[in-house]
């Protein structure tokens, strides 16, 4: 039996904002996701069942690109948590889902005390 089957592969931007939701949570540092729009200044995390309202997923000419935005905890280095945070999204979804991806950016839309 050949290692290889014909066809296509298509992932959706939903399942790939999971995948990039969950492996945020999964870095340290990072107290949560929350939505991208926090009109009154204050971040509102998001649960673990609505992650990909706070992780933005656009297909472009050379691979995806992520949008994450998330509250950081209190006395953590801000830029060595982003760097952590966009090694290991960009890692789970090249890994898991074999998808190229063009950038991930962090945007920090609040700290707090964990």
């Amino acid at each position: 039996m050949p290692n290889t089957i014909p066809g296509d592969l298509h992932i959706s931007n939903d399942v790939l904002a999971d995948l990039a939701g969950a492996a945020a949570l999964e870095c340290y540092g990072v107290v949560g996701v929350c939505a991208p729009s926090a009109m009154d200044g204050f971040a509102k995390l998001l649960p673990a069942s609505r992650l990909r309202r706070g992780v933005v997923v656009r297909q472009g000419e050379e691979g995806i690109h992520v949008n994450l935005y998330i509250i950081i905890e209190h006395g953590t280095n801000i830029s060595t948590v982003c760097k952590n945070l966009v090694d290991q999204v960009t890692f789970v979804l090249e890994d898991y889902a074999s998808v190229k991806v063009d950038a991930v950016e962090v945007k920090v839309e609040g700290v707090r005390v964990r």
